[in-house]
């Protein structure tokens, strides 16, 4: 006989950096018969998606907080119905299939807008679940219906030309919350640090030859791993942060705290929003881990599955705007960081090498620094010696 236990479904606790989420998405109605480990529902927060998974094998009985709601640490979300893994459901375990039709959120909250009634909405989902689809295809065969009929109406006599009222279309839609999180600290790192930017060129020639020289036997060594410049640039940061310890420091009050670490932030850009994960100890991996772990960092970016951790902390943070195209832009502080680098897109032009012009990849670098703990020569010297490192990259390896 089947369990009759409940369980609820609770939010997780959250991070000290972050007081609430959203749920963004439930992926099960209530009734739907679910394995554990199935993705009831997506809560966003201000930095990262969170999947919320079916503790056991059941059946969902009660949403709490749909979609749009606002939820704290140990929010109740919803409850599920245990019933034994082989064992089928039963009436007895599908307690809300008699009284709720099976229906995803986005087919009921398109349903409700549009005036559907779902009861005369045929499911195509996993066991006649109603998803947005199917409410949508009711739609356009009311739309056609209503529009056939006005087809059989006696026409004008004559075309009416209709005026042009000039209307021009807005559309409103909430902030997510990462978008309103990044807008909020952007505002806060223009009004709390004394922002400041220099700036500097870098010729990219020597790292280029390198990766031509060694990026085949690089890639064969390291399990297919390829050779990129961010890794340059993490190792190069590193070894001024060394050098300048102020710029891997932060303001707390009325101290300065040095870190004796250095976690490197690496900005990337999402469909939802710039999202920075930290490389840990970047000081303590060699340049093929520090390369899988950007890229590791980059696909779960994408697909919205960094874990909170993943963007805790840093010390100082690289962004790469030349990826777009930018050739020269001046990066934003990253709170409560006091200093970020900030990469552009590398061009051709016109240098004077020992007396001769000649053309040379080059790429402007500029670094924003916080002037109320850095000084100008200080950042300036810290730009010069990632720089120097980059355009000698032997520099990084021997840590002159």
């Amino acid at each position: 006989m089947a369990s009759e236990t409940v369980i609820d479904i609770r939010t997780p606790t959250f991070a000290e950096s972050i007081s609430e989420g959203t749920v963004a998405v439930w992926h099960k109605a209530v009734g739907e018969t679910v394995k554990r480990d199935d993705v009831l529902l997506d809560i966003e927060t201000e930095k990262v998606v969170i999947e919320i998974f079916a503790p056991a094998d059941g059946v969902v009985v009660e949403i709490l907080k749909g979609e749009g709601d606002v939820v704290e640490s140990e929010d109740l979300l919803g409850r599920l119905h245990e019933v034994d893994a082989d064992e089928p459901a039963t009436p007895a375990t599908e307690p809300a299939r008699a009284v709720q039709v099976a229906a995803s959120p986005a087919a009921r909250k398109l349903a409700a807008e549009e005036g559907i009634d779902l009861d005369n909405v045929d499911g195509s989902g996993r066991d006649g679940r109603i998803t947005k689809d199917d409410v949508q295809r009711q739609v356009s065969e009311a739309h056609a219906a209503a529009q056939a009929t006005a087809d059989v109406e006696p026409a004008p006599a004559a075309p009416v030309e209709e005026p042009d009222t000039g209307e021009r279309v807005e559309r409103r839609v909430p902030m997510t919350r990462l978008r309103a999180s990044i807008a909020a600290r952007l505002v806060e790192a223009q009004q709390t640090a004394a922002m400041l930017t220099t700036f500097n060129e870098v010729d990219m020639g020597p790292i280029m030859t390198m990766r031509r020289r060694y990026g085949d036997e690089f890639r064969e060594r390291h399990n297919g791993t390829k050779l990129g410049f961010m890794s340059f640039f993490v190792r190069a940061s590193v070894e001024a942060l060394k050098r300048f310890p102020a710029v891997n420091a932060t303001i707390d009050g009325n101290d300065i705290v040095y870190h004796g670490y250095y976690d490197i932030g690496v900005a990337v850009s999402t469909a939802r929003g710039l999202v920075v994960p930290v490389i840990r100890d970047a000081d303590a991996l060699g340049m093929h881990q520090i390369e899988d772990a950007i890229v590791d960092y980059s696909g779960r970016a994408q697909d919205g599955k960094l874990a909170l951790e993943d963007m805790h902390g840093g010390t100082f943070t690289i962004s790469n705007g030349g990826v777009f195209g930018s050739l020269l832009s001046t990066p934003i502080l990253n709170p409560p960081q006091t200093g970020i680098l900030g990469m552009h897109k590398i061009e051709e032009r016109p240098m004077v090498v020992d007396g001769e012009i000649v053309a040379r990849p080059m790429m402007y670098l500029a670094l924003s620094y916080d002037h109320r703990l850095i000084d100008g020569r200080e950042a300036v010297s810290f730009l010069v010696t990632v720089k120097q490192l980059v355009e000698d990259p032997a520099r990084i390896l021997l840590e002159l």
